[in-house]
């Protein structure tokens, strides 16, 4: 089947875990996998995926090999894989706009963002870069509240031609006009705001779709989340969290019977412990009525690395546009992004959501 030539917009942790598994994954078979939902998607395996370019504004990534970016500071997850090879592609400049938060200036170097004492790239310098790599499918991960950059991004992607895999929650596949124009230029894009492989929001939903079909009325619920990376850093500046609520909230209130009132369900992040690094630790509780309005109720703790968490649904979203890309398929693609994303287009439980993606690959589905 050939390659999956990927743009990675911000070279951050989720970045790192994923190229680090692209290259994990090459020592293994299909008989000695473990972490990933699907091995092959179309023919393509995880180490299909190719990286032709990379953007950052960082000052300890930008002109580096992404062999030595992904392992840069303030980048702090989990290496399971160390002996990524060079790899010939050096991180450009890219734009900065709302992609950095005023506060991260407070904290120390190794914590936070230092943006590159270089010129700051145009929309024709990123379509070149898109354009003369060959990359075929861009993936954005910059910081949550990233709204003016991620739209910057998306028009590159257009005006190159380049798939679109958005795993923050600015809305643009889930957007309605931002959809026909991917749609209208025959362009696949997978999004918004990539989920966890198993993560807060999929053991909210699954929690939450189990106590609505037990005939269990759920009263109230909270999601509570901490962590030490960039991304719990990024979200202290708590005007740059309304779309990461929204996306939250909404993947675990389509799953209810009856939604509930905004001020009986809280979900987001909650704060910043610098030596957590990139564990997150969630708390959740569930409140509700059994049999005869008798109440019982249930808390989770839950403790996982971050990115490798992520990256293990990003894999299967770039294969699927790429896939899209091959049948000639344009717009936002409704099954993986129902699979992998907190706010798709549209919402289907996560199992229904699992059918369609095998539909989809096997061609039984167009999205």
């Amino acid at each position: 089947m050939g390659s999956v030539k990927i743009a990675i917009i911000g070279v951050g942790n989720c970045a790192s875990s994923l190229v680090q598994g692209i290259y994990y994954y090459r020592d293994k078979n299909p008989d000695d996998v473990n972490g990933l939902m699907h091995w092959d998607i179309g023919g393509y395996k995880p180490y299909d995926i190719e990286v032709v370019a990379a953007i950052d504004i960082d000052k300890r990534k930008v002109g580096k090999d992404v062999s030595e970016a992904i392992f840069a500071k303030p980048n702090c997850t989990t290496v399971f894989y160390k002996d990524v090879p060079k790899m010939g592609v050096e991180v450009v400049m890219g734009k900065v706009l709302d992609g950095v938060a005023p506060h991260m200036k407070n904290y120390p170097e190794d914590r936070t963002f230092i943006v590159a004492d270089a010129k700051e790239a145009e929309k024709e310098d990123i379509i070149d870069v898109l354009e003369d790599s060959g990359a075929e499918v861009a993936l954005n991960y910059l910081p949550v509240g990233s709204e003016e950059a991620t739209k910057f991004y998306a028009e590159c992607c257009l005006e190159a031609g380049v798939g679109l895999v958005n795993c923050i929650p600015v809305f643009i596949a889930s957007n309605d006009s931002w959809a026909r124009r991917f749609e209208k230029k025959g362009i696949p894009i997978v999004g918004d705001d990539v989920k966890s492989q198993v993560g807060a929001t999929i053991t909210h939903r699954v929690l939450a779709k189990l106590f609505s079909d037990r005939g269990v009325k759920i009263d109230r619920t909270y999601q509570l989340n901490v962590g030490g990376n960039t991304d719990f850093l990024n979200m202290l500046a708590r005007d740059r969290l309304n779309s990461k609520k929204i996306s939250k909230t909404e993947a675990v209130q389509s799953v209810m019977n009856s939604r509930l009132d905004s001020d009986n369900i809280h979900i987001g992040p909650s704060d910043y412990v610098p030596w957590l690094n990139d564990n997150k630790l969630c708390f959740l509780r569930l409140e509700g009525r059994l049999f005869g309005d008798v109440p019982m109720n249930l808390e989770l703790r839950l403790s996982v690395e971050d990115s490798p968490n992520s990256a293990g649904c990003a894999i299967d979203a770039i294969r699927c546009c790429k896939l899209a890309m091959d049948r000639g398929i344009g717009g936002p693609l409704i099954s993986i992004s129902a699979y992998t994303m907190k706010h798709p287009p549209q919402q289907f439980p996560d199992s229904v959501a699992k059918e369609m993606v095998e539909e989809f690959i096997q061609g039984k589905r167009e999205r």
